[in-house]
């Protein structure tokens, strides 16, 4: 059933709003009449998203702030404090910080839970109170194929992955007898500017690759069919990365995510 305004409305709140998925389900909410609360890092490419917005007829505020900031939460809850937040989008997770567990700086890893758990787990908790005493709304977590499965140079990620899908299911159960949907969106290999950045090979023969406006059009039409749904296409590789044979499903892992980045200088 996806998206509906009475339901999931008036406002929604999107982290992680500014570019790639997140400019795409702010778009996309726009369309359907919800006003927005974009927050993001990058003061331009959010500003860029919030005018693209406007212009489709919606209100829309903006707060640049780093979710794993001491005071982001504070910051949040001002700016959304006079508002009804009927749907909640955590799409804010791109950092990996990519390097083996026992060498890394501690402080790194600990930036990766920050943000894809301790920052999450605040806003589910700010804006999923008030859904629950209304009876009604939404949250949209948007997970990792990598969450399904150990890796090297990602174990915190992969971790911290793992530990979200889990907790959405948990979450799900919890919200059911209040008319709360909540959906984990799995993705995996997805063409965002964030993975250009990272120089991700989005060539490999068979590999396949979502676009941000098709991964932002299943997750909403799915919303209302939680607790966990994959993205079109990656469906068998959850499946398999699902299997008991742990050890030979991460070294094969480990070979083909090699192709995946561009070699180490």
């Amino acid at each position: 059933m996806g998206v509906d305004l009475e339901r999931h409305g008036p406002w929604a709140v999107i982290a992680g709003g500014s570019e790639g998925v997140g400019a795409s389900f702010a778009r996309r909410l726009a369309e359907t009449g919800l006003n927005l609360v974009l927050l993001a890092r990058k003061p331009g490419p959010l500003e860029e998203t919030a005018a693209v917005c406007r212009e489709l007829g919606v209100e829309v505020r903006t707060l640049a702030v780093d979710l794993t900031d001491p005071d982001a939460i504070k910051q949040i809850a001002e700016v959304t404090d006079d508002l009804e937040v009927g749907l909640l989008v955590f799409n804010a997770g791109a950092n990996s910080y990519g390097h083996e567990f026992v060498t890394g700086d501690l402080d790194r890893f600990q930036g990766v839970i920050d943000l894809n758990v301790t920052a999450q787990l605040a806003l589910v908790q700010l804006f999923g109170a008030p859904m629950r005493e209304r009876r009604r709304g939404g949250i949209l977590l948007i997970g990792s194929l990598a969450g399904y499965m150990g890796s090297a140079q990602i174990s915190i990620y992969a971790a911290v992955k793992s530990f979200c899908r889990v907790f959405a299911e948990g979450l799900w159960l919890e919200m059911q007898d209040y008319d709360v949907d909540v959906l984990e969106f799995v993705l995996g290999v997805t063409r965002t500017p964030a993975m250009e950045r990272a120089g991700l090979n989005f060539d490999i023969p068979g590999m396949h690759v979502s676009e941000p406006d098709d991964v932002a059009r299943q997750a909403l039409s799915l919303l209302q069919d939680g607790p966990v749904r994959v993205a079109e296409g990656n469906e068998r590789i959850a499946e398999i990365r699902s299997g008991h044979d742990r050890s030979a499903l991460v070294r094969d892992a480990l070979e083909k995510s090699k192709r995946l980045l561009p070699p180490s200088n």
